[in-house]
Parts: structure tokens; sequence; C-alpha cells
């Protein structure tokens, strides 16, 4: 079955996707039966074209480098252009619309609407954004489930690294009781920087700008918020609560000096930045912190811009997954894997 996707957004992560869908098309369609075709894009600054029958991704990708606008697409009978975000989510053919717009994170938007207008049109949504789900998963998921479509967010906090799927499918039957994680790879480069080099937290914030890791203004990440929406993201998905990014008390990195960097080395520690949700009194308490870890701690080995999380298994004891938090493929794989089991579970329900 052949799945129609419409993407709103088509910046790094929403071209990676695109790139990967034409690359891996043979071995998609041999290893699992998986065929999309890319019927719309919406971009606020890179223009809009739809196209029912679908559109010639390589024609997109090579008017988008040249010209920087898909609008200058060839003209050809069907082609519509310039409909809004909105239009294209309700109007197209599209099965799955590939949420990848900028959102403002303190307010969900415009993804949220994005996501109530898809559910509300029955079309599935896969989408790397953290606002929708850290502000309003409750809502969104009852609203997708009233309609009958999926909605995938693997990549909203450790990218294409399974942090989601895996607690919930391979870990089923267990009770997890505590998650921690290293959810930022940003704080996570700075602090391995300081340690291993021996500079300050302002020169390794300033080549943590020059690698990509980190924004121009870095207080997103420094401070911890990036790290607060994820883990209310894991508390509401994985542990069922519903956790609210003002119940989180965050603590960012910023305050680190290398005398602290110096003292917990004599104490055989290291300083990690952790995001932590744990049962206590019949509810989740959750925070985001630096913290001193042990080496024998799991998470104390995680170095640079790697990711990491444990799991507190009930049955299983502790289970640690470590891997890429960002990048344009890795990011871009995360919404492929949502978009593969959507295709499974589209087959399932023909059979």
């Amino acid at each position: 079955m052949r799945q129609k996707l419409a993407f709103i957004g088509f910046g790094v992560v929403g071209q990676g996707l695109a790139e990967i869908l034409r690359n891996k098309q043979a071995f998609l369609q041999k290893e699992e039966d998986f065929e999309t075709e890319i019927v719309a894009i919406s971009d606020l600054t890179k223009g809009s074209i739809y196209h029912p029958a679908g559109l010639d991704i390589d024609k997109v990708l090579k008017v988008l480098r040249e010209t920087g606008n898909v609008e200058n697409y060839p003209d050809i009978k069907g082609l519509v252009k310039g409909w809004d975000s909105l239009r294209t989510i309700t109007d197209s053919n599209a099965d799955t619309i590939v949420e990848v717009s900028y959102t403002d994170v303190k307010t969900g938007q415009p993804a949220i609407n994005h996501c109530k207008a898809a559910f509300e049109s029955g079309k599935n949504v896969v989408m790397t954004n953290k606002g929708p789900i850290a502000l309003a998963y409750k809502q969104l998921s009852d609203l997708a489930e009233k309609h009958g479509v999926s909605w995938g967010f693997e990549g909203t906090v450790m990218s294409g690294t399974p942090a989601l799927r895996m607690p919930k499918l391979t870990l089923a039957g267990n009770e997890i009781t505590e998650i921690r994680g290293i959810l930022n790879g940003t704080t996570n480069f700075i602090l391995t920087k300081m340690e291993e080099e021996g500079v300050t937290y302002e020169d390794a914030l300033k080549q943590a700008q020059e690698f990509g890791y980190a924004e121009a203004d870095p207080t997103s990440d420094v401070e911890g918020y990036d790290a607060c929406y994820k883990i209310v993201i894991l508390a509401n998905y994985v542990m069922n609560a519903p956790l609210k990014v003002e119940e989180v008390a965050c603590t960012g990195i910023s305050g680190i000096t290398l005398v602290d960097i110096h003292e917990a080395k004599a104490e055989g520690k290291r300083w990690k930045l952790l995001a932590k949700a744990y049962k206590e009194g019949g509810k989740i308490t959750a925070s985001i912190a630096p913290e001193k870890l042990e080496m024998t701690d799991p998470l104390a080995a995680i170095s640079g811009a790697t990711n990491a999380i444990s799991y507190e298994c009930d049955l299983l004891g502790t289970v640690t997954l470590s891997g890429a938090g960002a990048g344009k493929v890795e990011t871009g794989f995360s919404l492929l894997i949502d978009l593969i089991n959507i295709n499974r579970e589209m087959k399932h329900e023909d059979y």
C-alpha cells in the first residue's frame, strides 16, 4: 500500500526524510512492502506546492537548492501552488502529515493546530516537534483515537534512538518506576569538554556553537528547558502520568565551573545534566539538574553530544539505551520508523 505524504515544513529534517525515502525506496519496498508518495509540501519560507498524483522529489530538491523556493517547481497540469499549512492538511489527498515546522515550545503552536486539523480530517501525523506532546498530549492523543488515526513522535526525545518505542514494545510487562537520562547533547558536549580539556564553560559553549550543537541563543539547552520538555513527554507516554512542564523543577549547567569539575574528578565522579522522573507517593516527580555521578553509573560513561536513557524496571532491573540525539539523517530516520509502523498498522487492518 502506498502512503501519500504532505510535508508541513521542509527544512533540514524534512529534506532529510525526503532523501531517505528516495534513496532507500527499493530497499523499503522489498523489506517492508512500504511505498510512499510525496503529494504536498508547505513551508512558511520555502513556498507551497501540491499535486494529487505526487511530486518528483529529485525535481523538488533541485529547485529548492537552486532557487530556495519550491514554487519554482515546473508547472504541470494539476499542480497547485500557494496553499497555507492548514489548507494543505485538510484539502490535500495525503494519508499522513509529516509535521516538521518550526514550533514555539512555550505554546506548542502552530503544530498543535496542525495536529488537530489532521486528526479531524482523518489523517495520521508523524512529527519531531516537542511542543504538542509536552503541552497537549492527552488532548491530542484522545483526538487521534477518536478519529481512528495514528500519531507518531519518536523523534521528539532522542531523535532516531528509540527512547519511546523501546520501552513501550520491548519492555512491555514491566512497571517502569524511574527514568533517568542525558537528553540534551549540547550540555553533555559542554561538560565533556570542560572535564577532558580543562576549558571554561564559556569556551566549551563557544565550541558547541561552532560545531552546530548549540544555537546562537543557547538558553533552551543550557538552562535545561529542552530536557524538561523531553522528560514530560517520557512521563506522559511511557509512565502514563499526566505530568505538566510547570511541575518539573529545572536547573541548567550555566553555573558549573571548572572548580566544580575538578572537585568531582577528585571524588571519582563526573557531572552530567540529568533528566529524571520517578514514582513517589502515588504520583510522578520530575526534575532537571546537574548531578555528580559515580563512575560506575552507566550514564557517567556517556560523552560528547551522545544521549542516553536508563529505565528502572520491576522485572528486568536497569536497562540503558544510548545513541544519537540529533542529526539530519538520525531525525529523518525517526520519522521513517513512525511511517513504517503506520504502514504495518494499515496492512494489519487490511487483513
